[in-house]
């Protein structure tokens, strides 16, 4: 979290783009993650654990997408 002295994070036009683009993606695994450890109840760890690495990952993989496609938009060449 930001403290009172955080300077706020400047992002260029590029970043700004993938920013943007994460926070609908961040927005709904944010969502699913709250669902998920709502209806856990007491038993957070043993399977709700693994549903929310699960999650995570899901997240991460879909960072990636994203910030690929804004890439190949540009006119960048994909890297495997």
């Amino acid at each position: 979290m930001c403290g009172p002295e955080a300077k706020p994070i400047e992002l260029n036009e590029d970043e700004r783009r993938i920013y943007d683009r994460l926070g609908e993606i961040f927005e709904e695994e944010r969502l699913r993650m709250a669902r998920a450890l709502a209806g856990a109840g007491s038993q957070l760890f043993g399977r709700t654990e693994y549903e929310l690495r699960d999650q995570v990952h899901r997240l991460g993989a879909r960072a990636l997408e994203a910030a690929a496609d804004e890439r190949q938009k540009k006119g960048r060449i994909r890297r495997s």
